[in-house]
């Protein structure tokens, strides 16, 4: 009965108040569930921009590891941005910091936010069990948004009573670092939410760009293939008889080496990393996880078949970088 007076309520509120909610939300508030590298990172860049933000997360240790990493992530940004001035470098960390605080119990903060921003595990019914909590104790102006990168923002959104005020907001990685942010628009955003989060997106000093809620967005769903791509050119013609299809004694007679590859797309078209490098900086599990999904919508599309090559190394745990190996490994 609760549910439904809500809706109600929320219904009469929005039609009385048809001017006033023209209005574009300014957010000052700001709640990221998540304390990560991506929850971490937005939490930085929010409160390094002036907004006050609650960080949340299910253990003290997640967060006091998350607060230490922002505090390292903050004293490399003061010391490049302050070069000049350390004094005034000091200050910006000191009271970026003192706008951070943190917490374990999501639903008692998020009464007085503006925005909650989810970037939490990669899984549908972890999500949809959170924001269907968080709606029935965040304030009726607050806006949802999740950061997933191959989840179906419509999907996530369902779970609430607030459709109009959910979109995604999915920040790269590293946030300090990354400009870009992709603003995704359900059929049911409403354009305030919308207008709001692009606002939002430029006091954080990132470009926004907008998308419809279409599999992988924009970024990932050219580079996921293009990815998988790559790794398609390097498994064609190898001999499948040996130890490992990733291992330097392994006998190729691949069409390209992966060596070969990167050097081609960093030179040829001026690509910072080549796509096995980057696949390796990414996660070769975050990647695969992300092709999985999209096979799994669309089982027949050449372009989701799932790799061999990629298969084993997720499954031998060589999972790029933060493994110390992957397609290349690492010291």
């Amino acid at each position: 009965m609760a549910f439904v007076t809500r809706q109600f309520v929320r219904s009469v509120s929005s039609s009385s108040t048809a001017s006033a909610s023209a209005k574009k939300i300014i957010v000052k508030h700001v709640t990221v569930i998540g304390g990560g590298l991506m929850g971490a990172g937005i939490a930085q860049v929010a409160a390094a921009t002036g907004h006050t933000v609650v960080l949340v997360d299910q253990s003290e240790d997640i967060l006091a590891k998350s607060k230490k990493g922002i505090e390292e992530s903050l004293r490399k940004v003061s010391k490049k941005k302050f070069a000049e001035n350390p004094k005034a470098g000091d200050e910006f960390m000191q009271k970026t910091l003192s706008s951070i605080s943190t917490s374990m119990d999501a639903a008692s903060v998020v009464h007085s936010t503006d925005l909650v921003v989810e970037a939490i595990v990669e899984n549908l019914k972890v999500k949809n069990e959170l924001f269907k909590r968080l709606d029935k104790f965040a304030a009726e102006h607050t806006i949802f948004a999740s950061n997933t990168s191959s989840l179906q923002i419509t999907d996530i959104a369902n779970a609430t009573t607030r459709q109009d005020q959910f979109a995604g907001l999915h920040f790269f990685n590293p946030v300090p670092l990354m400009k870009l942010v992709e603003v995704i628009k359900t059929p049911m955003t409403s354009q305030k939410t919308f207008e709001s989060l692009i606002d939002f997106s430029k006091t954080l000093g990132k470009h926004p760009v907008s998308c419809k809620d279409t599999p992988g967005f924009i970024v990932n769903r050219l580079l996921i293939p293009y990815l998988l791509d790559a790794i398609k050119l390097y498994e064609r013609g190898i001999n499948t008889h040996g130890n490992s299809k990733s291992g330097s004694g392994y006998s190729l007679n691949s069409d390209a080496s992966k060596e070969d590859i990167d050097t081609a797309m960093k030179l040829g078209a001026g690509y910072p990393m080549g796509p096995f490098e980057l696949l390796d900086y990414v996660g070769l599990d975050t990647t695969k996880f992300i092709m999985d999904g999209w096979h799994e919508m669309d089982a027949m599309n050449p372009v989701f078949q799932p790799s061999p090559t990629l298969n084993e190394l997720v499954a031998e745990k060589k999972l790029g970088k933060k493994t110390g190996e992957g397609f290349y490994k690492y010291k």
